[in-house]
């Protein structure tokens, strides 16, 4: 799962760097995502594959508080001394352009253990404890952009029709090289379409272990901003990548089993939910109003996160409620994956790591501790007359909340608390004040790949 536990040996490394030089490939690059949601990487010769695994390559811890716009957050414990060591994991190397390969990093110290700030590792290190616990997690995705022109404006000017025939059609093209890539490189594309917004594409990807399906996150991204680029595009990961228009999310599906079978389905509870698959939706809107700035927290989020957006903008949970926070898929005929729960928050400037790692625990919290199923609020939660937990309405308060979190504290650890805090707390600064058409305008390609 991760690179300190390869057990590839010298041998081995050395004959898949001599493998992909046959096969063209001329540099290796491994990446790591920062605490601001921006991935970010190091290449190496293909030779040095063997180096970038065992050793890694040095990156200043300052490279966690990175921010959107090239800022750094110094923190207390984060200044201009250190180093790190970003090494890949050989498992999940891909090639993924010509002459280019990709493989995920870890941050580790200069003895080659894992640091604090390494969201991956802190991924991994929460998937083995839900495995302890006796329960298997698999994570899907939903992932949001919008299609650009070279210069950062619209794809396209003729009229826009969500989901429509046409509008896919004239991307014909582009999606078909991006399916064929996407294969190429071994991503599980379950679903192509065109959104709701103008020039918005959602790629749906098939459930994965934790640790993999956040892995399958960043590389999608990748994907996708390396074929644009071949058909004279760019890619909009941005929350909301022009004012007054659809934002774009990054909804994560959880599914949890035990020894007994799923835990969202099977039991006598509303909709087939276990006892334990209630006290897991339960765990993860109890901590919602804390963890929304990890969700959700860039100087954009909050435009996303209305009522009428099918954003989740509402703290409860519903069987098919787009507007619900926590949205409930039955296991059903039409459903062959079977029951899971969706998180619609998620936006994608949040870390993948990060937010894998919230909604997961948070869940595990809510099993372990017994937590009693809230009612279902089974329709649009703003024509209803019913009291739910308030989430934080804007930045300031989403971050001042994430940081007196002791939920966060305990699924994040305090160092990756404060550098979030640190990153989001600089883009208020940065950006709080500014109209909305700016900000949208400055940041519409800082979460790009």
């Amino acid at each position: 799962m991760t690179t300190q536990h390869s057990h590839a040996s010298d041998r081995e490394l050395d004959g898949l760097a001599a493998r992909l030089g046959e096969d063209g490939v001329a540099v290796v690059g491994g990446s790591v995502t920062d605490l601001a949601g921006v991935t970010r990487g190091k290449y190496v010769p293909t030779r040095r594959l063997p180096a970038f695994v065992r050793a890694g390559m040095g990156a200043s811890p300052s490279w966690s508080v990175f921010c959107v716009d090239s800022g750094i957050a110094f923190t207390p414990s984060l200044g201009v001394a250190g180093d790190l060591r970003i090494r890949i994991d050989p498992d999940a190397l891909r090639v993924i352009d010509d002459g280019v390969a990709w493989a995920p990093g870890e941050l580790h110290d200069q003895a080659g253990e894992p640091v604090d700030l390494c969201t991956r590792a802190l991924l991994g290190r929460t998937e083995e404890r839900v495995r302890a616990a006796g329960r298997a997690a698999l994570v899907g995705v939903e992932l949001e952009c919008t299609v650009l022109a070279p210069d950062g404006n619209h794809a396209t000017t003729a009229p826009w029709s969500p989901y429509g025939i046409r509008t896919s059609l004239d991307l014909a093209p582009f999606l078909v090289d991006l399916a064929r890539t996407a294969e190429r490189v071994g991503l599980p594309v379950e679903q192509l379409h065109t959104e709701y917004g103008h020039d918005q594409l959602e790629v749906s990807l098939a459930p994965l272990a934790p640790v993999a399906a956040a892995d399958a996150v960043v590389l999608t991204r990748v994907v996708l901003g390396r074929v644009a680029a071949r058909h004279g595009l760019a890619i909009s990961f941005s929350p909301v990548p022009f004012a007054g228009e659809a934002g774009n999310g990054a909804h994560l599906h959880l599914s949890l089993a035990d020894a007994d079978g799923p835990l969202f389905s099977g039991g006598d509870g509303p909709h087939g939910l276990t006892a334990a698959g209630g006290s897991a939706i339960a765990g993860i809107l109890a901590t919602l109003p804390e963890l929304l700035g990890l969700y959700a927290g860039s100087a954009l989020s909050a435009a996303r996160l209305r009522p009428g957006n099918w954003a989740g903008a509402a703290a409860c949970w519903g069987l098919e409620n787009r507007e619900a926070a926590v949205r409930f898929i039955a296991g059903t005929p039409g459903n062959p994956h079977g029951a899971n729960v969706e998180l619609k928050v998620v936006d994608p400037s949040a870390n993948p790591y990060l937010a894998v790692t919230a909604m997961l625990g948070s869940a595990e919290r809510g099993v372990a501790a017994g937590l009693a199923l809230p009612d279902e609020v089974p329709d649009d939660p703003s024509g209803l007359d019913v009291e739910l937990p308030s989430l934080p309405t804007d930045q300031v308060a989403a971050i001042d909340a994430l940081e007196a979190s002791a939920a966060a504290a305990e699924l994040l650890g305090a160092p990756i608390v404060e550098g979030l805090v640190a990153v989001r707390r600089h883009e208020i600064r940065t950006f709080g004040d500014l109209p909305l058409e700016e900000t949208t305008a400055r940041l519409r390609l800082a979460w790009s790949c």
